[in-house]
């Protein structure tokens, strides 16, 4: 289908909080090195659309043959029971096109944990999973069970639930309600940590405004020490950044932006920040060693809340969480820094795979999880 096509529909589902990922955004696919695409669309009637999906293909090497990937699509009506009428259709779309396997990232939520739950409940050795959860989502466990009985498999396992595997996306996400509240509502729902570090940042004199393409290599530089810092690498270069800065853009401007906090002249902190309708996600943070005493990402994402807030959106996704509520493990200070925002961490459903019939392609498969777990 035409990306106009394409992106009406997405605008006609992006009107509340559960509205398409920036990641199904035809844009999407020029940001992805290496891999082919198709936008594809799909409707019971001639003439109408019901879903769509950006399909990512990556061929396997030495073949004619492709692994397609969804990220978090396909946008579909998942509340429908009949899948079938056009899931089927859709493999056997990706089947005629030399698609071996598929894997999928399904809208609906599964499971919800408020914060003051969380917080409550921390200690040595917890786990998420061993927390009840504040909500369970109905349509994410039909969901859940329409695909495992049509032969999908969850990435990683189910396993304890809590999202750690082979799942591309992050399967546990941190997300602040924004709908029908006030800016002195998201203010009274930081805890006084946060409350405090804001004044601070405020008090020292640290200033937040909106960059530009040319303020991406000092993001990236500060980038590459937050990695260093905290032991992650995200293995992205400032091309990919640069990339995805210009065509989500293009696509639409002032989709994505660069924040950045500025003390006494210098960039301190700068995050990235991507609107689609109705939902705001935080994408990608960075912050240097020094200064850190005058709180520059805690005045940042104060302002970047409050701008989601402007913006009339419904949710502000803060991105990934661990799994863990062990104060000890060094990966909790990412979940207690989010916590402190007062939102909630959801779990989505994650990822989903299903190798296409025949035995071929299972052997194609079996082929390119080998080569995957190489890379």
């Amino acid at each position: 289908m035409t990306p106009e096509t394409y992106r009406a529909f997405l605008d006609s589902r992006s009107t509340g909080p559960d509205g398409p990922s920036f990641l199904q955004l035809p844009a999407w696919a020029a940001v992805k090195d290496g891999w082919r695409h198709q936008l594809v669309g799909w409707g019971a009637q001639s003439g109408r659309v019901d879903g769509v999906a950006l399909v990512l293909l990556r061929p396997l090497p030495g073949t004619r043959k492709f692994f397609a990937y969804l990220p978090e699509g396909p946008v579909a009506d998942w509340a429908d029971p009949r899948i079938d009428d056009w899931l089927g259709p859709l493999l056997a779309h990706l089947r005629a096109s030399g698609v071996f396997a598929v894997r999928i990232g399904p809208e609906p939520a599964f499971r919800r944990w408020d914060a003051a739950t969380l917080k409550a409940h921390a200690g040595p050795g917890r786990r998420l999973a061993d927390v009840l959860a504040t909500e369970v989502d109905p349509l994410g466990t039909a969901v859940a069970e329409r695909l495992r009985s049509r032969g999908w498999q969850r990435c990683g396992g189910d396993g304890d639930g809590t999202g750690e595997g082979a799942d591309a996306q992050p399967r546990l996400v941190y997300q602040i309600p924004l709908t029908g509240r006030t800016p002195e509502d998201l203010w009274s729902g930081l805890n006084q940590e946060w409350r405090r570090n804001v004044r601070r940042a405020r008090k020292s004199g640290v200033e937040v405004v909106i960059g530009s393409a040319a303020d991406l290599p000092a993001f990236h530089r500060l980038l590459r020490v937050t990695e260093e810092r905290d032991g992650f690498r995200l293995g992205r270069s400032l091309a990919y950044y640069e990339r995805q800065y210009a065509v989500l853009n293009a696509e639409c401007p002032g989709r994505m932006k660069l924040y950045l906090a500025r003390h006494e002249g210098e960039i301190l902190a700068a995050h990235t920040m991507i609107t689609v309708g109705r939902r705001v996600w935080y994408q990608t943070g960075a912050s240097a060693d020094h200064r850190r005493e005058v709180r520059p990402s805690n005045a940042l994402q104060w302002r970047m809340l409050l701008d989601a807030h402007a913006l009339g959106a419904d949710v502000y996704d803060l991105r990934g969480v661990p799994s863990t509520l062990d104060p000890d493990d060094r990966a909790h200070g990412l979940l207690r820094w989010k916590l402190g925002t007062g939102g909630q961490v959801v779990e989505t459903l994650g990822e989903w795979e299903i190798p296409l019939s025949g035995t071929t392609n299972h052997t194609l498969y079996r082929a390119f999880q080998a080569y995957m777990a190489r890379r």
